[in-house]
């Protein structure tokens, strides 16, 4: 990162920092991307990233577990949590529009004629369940019929012929509705998948609904949040401008006039998302760079939900301390999949702050739909630690006075237990009052630094010391 706060996040750029910093590690022997490749990245979720470099009928490489846990983020982006939470909050208030340029790495290879994806790519089946073979990390860009915004957004693509995909479209995302747009003039809507863009793109492509409203350029908020103009090319078979310096660019149309059933497939959630109907990506032109490299995402892994923990965490603090200025930090937890359980750390200063720790839940109810739990706690608990956040539920949290449920809320219709996306939310206050601040006070201890030179867990040392 310079100075001026810009950052390198480039894709190369960011696995050559975590190669240095030891977030990255070959997997050396020949591997099947028939369930093989997922069934290791899914045994060795949450380590380093993973570099797949013989994986069986492919010169092409593959990465998994990319973004898959907070030190791999932090090596990738080359600054900590707190700087890449910063930059992902100025992204929508300082957006950078690109800048074009004549010539790409992204097209140093065009392919146009004898497509095939299942040749040319090394997508994996992920689990024995799924339909079949699928691109993961695929971003999609579309400028949208009616507006000429450019959006950015995941969407899986399941491989249904030599030169064409279903792509699965969610209720309430910005492809769908300039898909609809496009269904209605009865013309085929031009989108472009770039599989390992600027990890810029990925943060900005992984920010949905409220958080990222439909009029804002999503290339332009790429720039701002690492503070450059991303560099673009005109499409070589669409009109559309594709971020420059992507590995692997799929080019084409979403037809209007027919659907193929996708699915099922493993989603984030842990369950198979079921079969259904989805529009076909007929691909017009395949490009890539030189010894392009493959990135893969698996549905039911830890990079899907860490994609959106830091992006949600900017979006709900940004909402929260606008709102309730008591408020601290927010984490949203890896138990809850980064989605769906926040903790919310306060400091009341003052007697008359009192009962705002219990307007922040309802705010971060308003923020994030998804959000089904809110635990607030105060400034002494630390929120990253779960067995600190359960001290704070343990001693400060009273059952029949600190819940507040709110009934038959919107939430996410993934989650089985609601009935289609319905669900009551909780809320905890597990707070002290602020005039029993000193009751609940404590017990400190000597600050000390430790030499890990003092320490011996040799068996001689201890028995002569011992006496033995």
């Amino acid at each position: 990162m310079s100075n001026s706060g810009v950052l390198d996040t480039r894709f190369r750029s960011a696995l050559e920092r975590m190669a240095v910093q030891g977030r990255l590690k070959a997997y050396a022997a020949p591997i099947d991307p028939y369930l093989e490749v997922a069934a290791v990245m899914k045994k060795l979720d949450g380590g380093p990233a993973l570099l797949f470099s013989a994986v069986d009928g492919y010169d092409m490489p593959v990465i998994g577990n990319l973004l898959s846990c907070q030190a791999n983020c932090e090596a990738a982006f080359g600054i900590d949590v707190n700087g890449i939470r910063e930059f992902v909050g100025r992204a929508l208030g300082s957006p950078q529009p690109p800048v074009l340029v004549e010539k790409a790495p992204a097209q140093e290879h065009i392919h146009t004629d004898d497509i095939d994806l299942a040749r040319m790519l090394p997508a994996l089946h992920h689990t024995a369940a799924d339909a079949g073979r699928y691109v993961t990390a695929g971003i999609v860009i579309v400028r949208d019929p009616d507006t000429g915004t450019y959006n950015a957004s995941y969407h899986r693509l399941q491989i249904v012929g030599s030169d064409r995909a279903a792509i699965k479209l969610d209720f309430g995302r910005h492809l769908r509705l300039a898909f609809e747009r496009a269904k209605r003039k009865g013309e085929a809507l031009p989108i472009a998948v770039c599989i390992g863009s600027d990890l810029a793109l990925h943060y900005t492509a992984a920010t949905m609904g409220s958080q990222m409203p439909e009029h804002a350029d999503e290339i332009a908020v790429a720039g701002g949040l690492c503070g450059r103009p991303l560099p673009v090319v005109k499409g070589v078979s669409q009109d559309l401008l594709i971020p420059a310096e992507s590995e692997i660019v799929l080019e084409g149309r979403m037809l209007v006039d027919g659907t193929v059933v996708e699915g099922p497939f493993g989603e984030f959630v842990g369950y198979l998302s079921p079969a259904d109907h989805a529009p076909v990506f007929e691909i017009t032109a395949v490009t890539h760079r030189d010894r392009p490299i493959y990135h893969a995402i698996n549905g039911y892994g830890r990079e899907t939900i860490m994609l959106r923990k830091y992006v949600l965490e900017a979006s709900l603090l940004k909402v929260l301390q606008s709102a309730v200025p008591i408020v601290v930090d927010a984490e949203m937890t890896a138990g809850g999949l980064h989605r769906f359980h926040a903790v919310v750390q306060v400091r009341k200063a003052t007697p008359q702050q009192e009962g705002l720790q219990r307007n922040a839940i309802f705010a971060a109810f308003g923020a994030l739909k998804d959000l089904d739990l809110v635990i607030v706690v105060d400034e002494d608990i630390d929120i990253r630690d779960p067995h600190d956040v359960e001290y704070a539920l343990a001693t400060r949290m009273e059952a029949s006075r600190d819940l507040m449920v709110m009934p038959a809320a919107r939430g996410h219709e993934y989650i089985r237990v609601g009935q289609n996306g319905i669900r009551a939310k909780l809320g905890i206050d597990a707070t002290i009052p602020f005039t029993e601040k000193a009751r609940f006070a404590r017990c400190e201890f000597e600050k000390v630094s430790v030499d890990p030179g003092t320490l011996s867990a040799d068996p001689e040392v201890i028995r002569a010391r011992l006496g033995f």
